[in-house]
């Protein structure tokens, strides 16, 4: 198909996206992809919701999908397709209603447990022979086989009556064609509600559909496909209107993403057909690029026989329900091994990455500093006394750093102080700073540095609170180099201050990295990343000692 034919069916095509972009209130659904082959889960959503329905009958389609037995397998998928449309077409009030009954009227059912238990526990043991060991006495071992048989059947029972009343519901619209989307659809509408109802019964109905998805969408059951012009138009305009980290402006911006020097892979599952669940975007350079810009170019500047570096730049997914399953992790290790078997000329495996929390975090430190010095002002009674909480507290800002920001920052961000001026510098809507030479120059050491803290230090629970960091890190990447000025864009400037990362996969070190940082939190990273975060480190205490002594 030509350019232009191939563009005027995606332009077509783009403009009926229903959902690009996942807000603040519950997914409202696109269709299915049309694809050559007219199965049941096209159909059904392409034709979703001719009419409104009540509440009521949507639940009653769902305990009627529950209810009926398995040997009635047809009354069971009419009462999903009804579920499923009916679902689609409630509104976001309705949804949520939904979701809380069945968190909390189709749980476990606790009374039949408890009785079950009680009957466990009277089983009592019986007497054993002289002859068993104590190891087996010490592990609960017996060689009743009658009682054996009464203990089978108990536990038995036991884990049927453990599984929640859901869990029939969600096997059975997973079964059902198109079920799946439904089931990522219904996490998506589930993980909003929790954001705003912390309720335990929310939280465990999210964690086993979670764990039942992660089950599904295993890798065997994942196809790998690169993405290409030749692809259908409606996959096309999915990459397009899917992709998160950097916007495809044009058509001509996503034929250069699918044409020589650069790949683009996806993971596909048979139940979602024509629609990827992550999609990976792969560049194919001489070396490790230092900027975004650099991959963005119009034309490759050299053969893909030269390249040396498959540089992996984007990574997207498509299914806010997927939210906390590692297909990306799969994904990449697959690309991969795809890459090194077609190309062997590529030795060299690594990303460009945003740091999507760093300016927020920064700005968030800033500003607790800055209220702490308000109020030692308040509270400052006597200046020949020692201020020992304010001597010791943490210098964000090195003095040569404090003297160039107040002398390059007051042109543009008013303040007292270079923290004050760094913080009114980034919390401002426009980011003219960034078209400062003076300013640039004068921002790049401290914030390079506070970057550094940031992604080696800052941590929630034993892992980096950045959420690309943790990303790559627990698929056993390692820090290799930040990079000032990567990402020019409004975005990166607002997100990161411009800086982008650069994370390596030594295959050889992939497992131990990652098993490092599962076990420990330990961060793997690049001898100069360490070497710039230690001896920064050092030139700080080395001021708040020389402080110390001048005091």
């Amino acid at each position: 198909m030509s350019l232009f034919r191939k563009g005027l069916a995606v332009l077509m095509r783009i403009p009926m996206k229903a959902a690009a972009t996942s807000g603040q209130q519950l997914a409202t659904t696109p269709p299915f992809p049309p694809t050559n082959d007219a199965s049941s889960s096209a159909n059904f959503f392409e034709s979703y919701p001719s009419r409104k329905v009540a509440l009521t009958d949507v639940k009653e389609w769902m305990q009627a999908s529950i209810a009926i037995p398995s040997d009635k397998i047809e009354f069971v998928d009419a009462n999903l397709e009804q579920f499923s449309k009916g679902y689609l077409s409630l509104p976001q009030e309705g949804r949520r209603e939904l979701l809380l009954v069945l968190a909390r009227d189709y749980d476990v059912n606790r009374a039949r447990v408890r009785e079950l238990m009680a009957q466990y526990l009277n089983l009592g043991f019986p007497q054993e022979p002289e002859s068993i060991t104590e190891d087996e006495q010490s592990r609960g071992r017996v060689r009743d086989e009658a009682f054996l048989a009464s203990c089978y059947r108990t536990e038995r029972n036991l884990r049927i009556a453990l599984k929640p009343m859901y869990d029939i519901f969600f096997e059975r619209l997973n079964a059902y064609p198109g079920g799946l989307k439904i089931l990522a659809v219904l996490r998506a509408d589930l993980l909003l509600v929790i954001e705003k109802e912390k309720l335990p019964s929310l939280r465990a109905l999210d964690l086993y559909l979670k764990e039942k998805l992660i089950t599904w969408l295993s890798p065997a059951a994942l196809h790998l496909h690169q993405i290409t012009w030749d692809d259908p138009a409606s996959l096309l305009e999915k990459i397009v209107a899917y992709e998160a980290v950097h916007p495809i402006r044009s058509l001509q911006d996503l034929r250069r993403r699918l044409s020589t020097g650069r790949r683009c892979f996806g993971y596909f599952h048979s139940a979602i057909p024509g629609e990827p669940l992550i999609f990976i975007e792969v560049a194919l350079l001489k070396e490790v690029a230092k900027a975004i810009q650099e991959v963005l170019w119009d034309d490759p500047p050299f053969l893909e026989n030269e390249a040396t570096c498959a540089l992996f730049y984007s990574i997207s997914s498509t299914q806010p329900g997927l939210s906390g399953i590692n297909l990306g992790k799969f994904l990449i290790k697959r690309v991969i091994e795809l890459v090194r078997r077609d190309m062997p000329n590529i030795t060299v495996f690594a990303t460009l990455s945003p740091i999507p929390g760093y300016v927020q975090w920064l700005l968030s430190k800033l500003a607790s500093h800055l209220k702490l010095g308000e109020e030692e002002s308040e509270n400052e009674t006597d200046s020949s006394e020692i201020d020992f909480s304010s001597t010791l507290k943490e210098h964000v800002l090195l003095p040569e750093e404090e003297r160039m920001i107040c002398e390059s920052g007051k042109a543009l961000a008013d303040g007292n102080s270079g923290i004050e001026i760094l913080y009114n510098i980034l919390s401002s809507t426009n980011s003219e700073w960034s078209k400062s030479d003076c300013l640039l120059s004068a921002l790049k050491r401290p914030l390079m540095r506070l970057c550094i803290r940031y992604l080696l230090e800052k941590k929630k629970s034993g892992k980096a609170v950045d959420a690309v960091a943790n990303f790559h890190l627990q698929n056993g990447a390692r820090i290799e180099r930040i990079n000032w000025m990567a990402d020019t864009s409004e975005r990166g400037i607002k997100q990161s201050a411009g800086i982008m990362v650069n994370y390596v996969y030594s295959l050889e070190k992939i497992e131990e990295n990652a098993m490092a940082y599962f076990s420990t939190g330990h961060i793997n990273a690049s001898s100069n990343i360490y070497q710039c975060f230690q001896v920064r480190n050092c030139e700080i205490k080395l001021f708040t000692i020389f402080e110390l002594v001048y005091i």
